[in-house]
Formats: structure tokens, sequence, C-alpha cells
């Protein structure tokens, strides 16, 4: 992923894989900016994916301390 995206949010990640999946059903991009377009998309998909994983282990791993505690 690009340099920029060390600052990357998940709902930054979100916002622009919506604004590349309206770019390509409305403007019908060349198939060079297309492939720029898909690239970009399977990166955000990979961060957004890799973040859900994240945040569903670190819920699970609080929870579990909460039974631990009981």
């Amino acid at each position: 992923m690009a340099k920029k995206d060390k600052e990357l949010t998940y709902q930054t990640a979100y916002a622009e894989l919506e604004q590349i999946v309206q770019q390509i059903e409305t403007e019908e991009p060349d198939v060079d900016h297309l492939g720029t377009l898909v690239k970009r998309a399977a990166e955000l998909l990979a961060f957004c994916k890799n973040r859900l994983r994240q945040t569903e282990q670190d819920v699970q791993s609080t929870l579990e301390g909460l039974d631990a505690e009981e």
C-alpha cells in the first residue's frame, strides 16, 4: 500500500471504496484507468478485512478477559 495509507482508517478506506465503485459505475473509465482503480480497490478491501479481523480479535480478547475475572 502507498505511504499515505499509514494514516488510513477503516472509515476513510471504506469511503474511498465507495467512490471507486461509483466512479466505475457512472464514468466507465478506460481500460488503463480501470486497472488502476481495481488495484486500489483490492488494496483497500485487504486493509478493511484486516482491520475488521483485528477488531474482532481485540473484542474477543477483551470479552475473554472479562470472563476470566468472574
